[in-house]
């Protein structure tokens, strides 16, 4: 499977488009859970070994196939800052029906924080507005993973 990563820049005439940044070949062939989304991005990204929190999109179409991924903030040990709406612009460009959050969590645990929720919350609301389903948002920490439609917090 080829995942593609994508980022948000401005045009010459000031709007936004996406620019692909690399493409890099995973042997998988679906993605069916998330387990198995944890374990490419720590396999690509090393997310489970980063020092600062990362937050990315996985972009969907409606056969659950992967259509880009997005870096949307690095924070730092303890927190990331993520608008809704630099995840559904990114989503909307790229024609998403669905999207995946993903970040780490530095401190190893993948419990959520008040603030994961929160944002969790947001995120499903705008994008029921959008009619883009938040499929699920996965917390990496150290050997483990969080994912909030599994435990039922989504």
């Amino acid at each position: 499977m080829r995942i593609n990563f994508y980022d948000a820049r401005i045009s010459e005439d000031a709007r936004t488009i996406l620019v692909k940044e690399k493409g890099v070949n995973y042997e998988s062939t679906k993605m069916n859970g998330p387990e198995e989304i944890s374990l490419m991005l720590k396999t690509l990204l090393h997310m489970d070994e980063l020092a600062e929190e990362h937050v990315y999109m996985i972009a969907l179409n409606a056969s659950c196939r992967i259509l880009g991924m997005f870096l949307i903030s690095k924070g730092t040990i303890s927190t990331s800052l993520v608008s809704p709406r630099e995840v559904f612009l990114r989503a909307v460009l790229i024609g998403a029906v669905q999207i995946i959050l993903v970040h780490n969590h530095p401190s190893g645990s993948p419990v959520p924080s008040e603030c994961d929720m929160e944002l969790t919350k947001r995120l499903k609301v705008g994008g029921e507005l959008l009619n883009i389903c938040l499929a699920d948002h996965i917390i990496i920490g150290e050997n483990s993973y969080l994912s909030f439609k599994e435990a039922k917090l989504l």
